[in-house]
C-alpha cells in the first residue's frame, strides 16, 4: 500500500505537469521555448528516477540534474524568469548596501575619532545620514546597473521619459494618441496597440 507521502508527491507532480501543459497551450514564441526546455529537463529527470527505482542503479539519479540544466538554458537563452531584472535589482541593492555601510562606518569613525563626539551621538548622526542617502543613491545606482544588465527596461524608461517631455507642448489629441501608440510599440513591442481617448461632454 502506498504511503501518504508518496501519494502526496504524485498529486503534486501531476498538478505541476497539468499546469505546464495548460501554460504550453497558451504560450507563443520565447515562452513556448522556455516551457519546452523545462519539459525536456523534467522528462529526463522523471525517466532517470523511474529507471533508478526499477533497476536499482543509483547512478541513474544523475539524470535529476537535467531540471536545473534545462532551467539554466531557459534563463540564459530565452530570458526565463526575467533574469535581467533579477540580476540588476540584486546587483543594485548589493552596491547600495556596500556604499551605505562604508559611509556609515566612515561617519562614525570621523565623528568619534576626529571630532570627539560621544559614540551614541555619532551613531545616530551616521544612521540619519545613511537613511537620507539611501533613496537618491539607489535611484542613481539602479540607473547605472540597468544600463548594463537590464537594457530593455532602461530603454523603455528612457523612451517613456522622452515622450513625457514631448507631451508638455502637445495640444492635438489625435497626434498624441498616435505618438503614444508608437511609444508603447517601441518600448514593449506588443502584438496589438489601441488607444481610447475620452473627450468628455
Amino acid at each position: 500500500m502506498a504511503s501518504p507521502n508518496s501519494v502526496l508527491f504524485v498529486v503534486i507532480g501531476m498538478s505541476f505537469i497539468g499546469h505546464q501543459v495548460l501554460s504550453w497551450r497558451g504560450a507563443e514564441g520565447d515562452r513556448r521555448q522556455q516551457l519546452k526546455w523545462l519539459a525536456c529537463g523534467g522528462a529526463v529527470a522523471a525517466a532517470s528516477l523511474i529507471l533508478a527505482a526499477v533497476l536499482g542503479m543509483a547512478g541513474l539519479l544523475a539524470g535529476l540534474a537535467a531540471v536545473p540544466v534545462s532551467i539554466g538554458v531557459g534563463i540564459l537563452r530565452y530570458r526565463l524568469y526575467d533574469i535581467d531584472r533579477i540580476i540588476s535589482r540584486t546587483l543594485a541593492y548589493v552596491l547600495v548596501t556596500g556604499v551605505l555601510a562604508g559611509v556609515y562606518a566612515g561617519l562614525v569613525l570621523l565623528a568619534t575619532q576626529v571630532f570627539g563626539f560621544h559614540a551614541p551621538v555619532a551613531v545616530a548622526a551616521a544612521t540619519l545620514a545613511a537613511a537620507a542617502l539611501f533613496n537618491p543613491l539607489r535611484v542613481r545606482v539602479q540607473r547605472v546597473v540597468d544600463r548594463r544588465f537590464n537594457r530593455a527596461g532602461y530603454d523603455a524608461d528612457q523612451t517613456a521619459a522622452a515622450f513625457a517631455a514631448r507631451l508638455k507642448d502637445a495640444v492635438d489629441l489625435g497626434s498624441i494618441g498616435d505618438e503614444l501608440a508608437g511609444v508603447v510599440h517601441q518600448a514593449l513591442e506588443p502584438a496589438h496597440v489601441s488607444v481610447w481617448v475620452s473627450r468628455g461632454d
